[in-house]
């Protein structure tokens, strides 16, 4: 058993256990977070339940917000961060999985604001030479929202979603409102005039110091492709993702910035470790010296 969270950093956040669709009605449920075996079950009534595996008195918070139910281990804010895209009625919000990945969630939050590698890992999708550059991009960390933000992103991809049907320089921001939680805005064929843009997310869900799950999804303006179609596009992206996580050493992500070589593409993870070394969080990390 994974030794038990005493962050409080990390304890005091909502953290998503699963999506409503791979929750059966009334069925027990097990998952681990942050160290601790928990259940979790959803009653015919819609109630929502978790406790610990160990102490069934346990009983923790839950939430439903944007397609999952979510848990604290400590005291967590009245609210999420908010994605007012997924209250949109003309998109699709597809829960695309959930893989279990043996890094860090702040290694995984990392590769997911990487637009430098989508050549070489996702290539002929996101990516392709000679098309390598990162070019130059804003990054803000915005106290009032506690949050990071990195506009100004272009990168060309030759097949940037399932809807596209040709290569295109495509606009992104990246958010990130939580400590394990991020979202990529991108482009949306057909409604770049309109300024709409399609949301990506990926919200961690921390098991131990060096394991986590990857609860992902899309919100996107698609009508023309199915639910299990898009599902499967994005399976294939982290299923690219997930051997190239997996061999990232050290497993921790390192919140000195001086301990791996930075580029000028790596403004966003750079921004993202001092956050979180504000934060004074030590839960999966290796702390700055």
């Amino acid at each position: 058993m994974t030794q038990h969270c005493d962050d409080p950093v990390i304890l005091n956040q909502w953290h998503p256990l699963s999506s409503f669709n791979e929750i059966v009605v009334g069925q027990k449920h097990r998952t681990v977070l942050l160290g601790r075996s928990l259940f979790y079950q959803q009653t015919a009534q819609g109630e929502l339940f978790v406790w610990s595996c160990d102490n069934v008195s346990f009983v923790l918070p839950t939430k439903r917000a944007y397609g999952f139910l979510w848990t604290s281990l400590g005291i967590p804010p009245d609210e999420l961060f908010a994605v007012g895209e997924i209250d949109e009625p003309d998109r699709q919000n597809v829960a695309t999985g959930v893989f279990g990945v043996n890094v860090s969630f702040g290694r995984a939050i990392e590769n997911f604001l990487d637009m430098g590698h989508f050549p070489f890992v996702h290539t002929g999708i996101l990516g392709e030479e000679p098309h390598t550059e990162v070019k130059e991009y804003d990054v803000d960390v915005s106290e009032s929202r506690d949050e990071i933000m990195a506009t100004r992103c272009r990168f060309y991809q030759p097949q940037a979603s399932l809807a596209s049907e040709a290569g295109a320089d495509v606009d992104y921001i990246f958010r990130v409102p939580h400590t394990n939680c991020a979202l990529l805005y991108k482009s949306s064929p057909g409604y770049e005039a309109e300024g709409r843009m399609d949301v990506i997310y990926m919200f961690l869900q921390p098991m131990g110091p060096e394991w986590t799950r990857a609860h992902t999804g899309m919100c996107v303006i698609d009508v023309a492709n199915s639910y299990e179609s898009i599902r499967y596009f994005q399976q294939i992206i982290f299923g690219q993702d997930k051997s190239i996580l997996e061999n990232q050493f050290p497993k921790r992500l390192p919140l000195d910035s001086r301990a791996e070589t930075p580029i000028r593409a790596d403004k966003s993870a750079i921004a993202y470790r001092r956050w979180l070394a504000k934060k004074g969080l030590t839960y999966g990390v290796i702390p700055s010296i």
